[in-house]
């Protein structure tokens, strides 16, 4: 149960930094990509993204491998970058101002969960003695 806490805390953690950054970078370099991104696709593909990773770490502690957590988190962070294609590859509707610009909005946030459910780790760990 622990570590679903953990994926939630982080799911809500890395859901507000995305939704802030999602707002200064529209707000900064007056884009709006509304039409193709909103915060309620923010918020949810991110706190599943994070029980995802939470799940995954669920299993790890069923298996009892002592290396298995240090791989998943490798592997975490291969398919943070993996998930970058798509974004680079995504052809923009042609009514939308600045596509060049889209790219920079949503690779930033594509690391944003790994990197708040990794940070979190230390403050869910199970104590050992």
């Amino acid at each position: 149960m622990k570590v679903f806490i953990h994926g939630l805390a982080a799911g809500l953690l890395a859901s507000l930094a995305s939704v802030i950054y999602f707002n200064l970078y529209q707000g900064t370099l007056l884009t709006e990509f509304d039409k193709i991104i909103n915060v309620g696709g923010i918020i949810g593909s991110t706190v599943i993204g994070c029980l995802m990773m939470a799940l995954a770490y669920f299993f790890s502690d069923k298996i009892k491998k002592v290396k298995l957590k240090g791989i998943l988190n490798i592997v975490f962070l291969v398919l943070s970058f993996l998930s970058i294609i798509s974004p680079i590859a995504m052809s923009l509707p042609l009514d939308i101002e600045s596509p060049e610009l889209f790219p920079g909005l949503v690779i930033p946030m594509h690391f944003f969960p790994a990197l708040a459910f990794l940070a979190l780790v230390p403050f869910f760990e199970k104590k050992t003695a």
